[in-house]
């Protein structure tokens, strides 16, 4: 069997760079297996898979190379914006189905940006040496008063504050140790970060490790970069509503990417969010499966 599959780069920045997903439209004949199988044939970090739904207007499942997950911020985006290219979709709201639950869907001139939930906050502090030790770095590099933290607006994450670009661009992570750490907590992965950034007018650059999906760094995460911005409002007492978060910057190679977060405020609590950004159509290929 041949499957028709798009490589899209979410969250690309000023057309360039973003995070490669694979888009796989029609695909309600596939079977869990026959997904996986694509999603590891392609390599990239995440693909999604758009079958229809009766809850809403696509259903989309996400696999990584090596599992299925609930949510996936870069895929998300990359199939709306694709979509949206193909005319399949206006602007305005629509929504996706998925294992998790049904979520919102915002399409905003050339940008899509998907609903994320309320924050939770969970401290680990008893465990923020080992936390430390999975990035090889110490106390010293963090920022002033402030601890690591896991934050989950439908996916959780923990969230590493560094004191500047150079300590973020300097970590040496252990990806075994991270793993453990993340299946402990059932994590999707580290998400570390500092007030820097390499463009003026940005809030937070961020690095993202997932071992435990397979996905040693990755250029763009919008399902962190919204609990990134929980935390900048909620912990860093930021007062915004709209936060820009890059991340790819200091990969290497590098894959500049931005991600535009927006707070649904409510007597200045965050009741959702939505994170967003373009996307670009980077190629077509086949992929082919039993």
């Amino acid at each position: 069997m041949d499957i028709q599959v798009q490589i899209i780069n979410a969250f690309t920045d000023n057309g360039l760079g973003g995070n490669p997903a694979g888009v796989v439209l029609k695909a309600d004949e596939l079977s869990p297996q026959q997904k996986l199988n694509v999603a590891c044939k392609i390599g990239l970090s995440e693909t999604a898979f758009v079958s229809t739904s009766n809850s809403a207007a696509y259903k989309l499942d996400f696999f990584t190379p090596n599992r299925q997950i609930a949510h996936c911020g870069h895929a998300t985006i990359a199939t709306f914006s694709y979509l949206r290219q193909l005319n399949c979709i206006e602007e305005g709201m629509t929504s996706k189905e998925t294992i998790d639950g049904n979520r919102d869907i915002l399409i905003d001139g050339d940008m899509a940006f998907m609903e994320q939930l309320s924050p939770g906050y969970k401290d680990i502090d008893d465990r923020t040496g080992e936390v430390l030790q999975s990035l090889g770095i110490t106390g010293n590099d963090l920022m002033a008063n402030i601890s690591p933290v896991i934050v989950n607006t439908g996916n959780s994450f923990m969230l590493v504050p560094m004191k500047n670009a150079e300590a973020v661009s300097q970590v040496y992570p252990n990806f075994a140790a991270i793993n453990k750490i993340s299946e402990d907590y059932d994590l999707i992965g580290y998400y570390i970060f500092s007030k820097t950034t390499q463009m003026p007018g940005r809030d937070a650059g961020a690095r993202m490790f997932a071992p435990r999906f397979g996905i040693k760094e990755e250029s763009a995460t919008g399902m962190a970069a919204g609990p990134l911005a929980c935390f900048l409002y909620d912990k860093m007492n930021i007062d915004k509503d709209v936060f820009l978060i890059e991340q790819g910057h200091l990969m290497n190679p590098a894959s500049p990417s931005v991600i535009t977060a927006k707070l649904n405020l409510h007597k200045q609590k965050i009741n959702k969010l939505m994170a967003g950004g373009n996307a670009k159509v980077v190629k077509s290929m086949t992929v082919s499966i039993k």
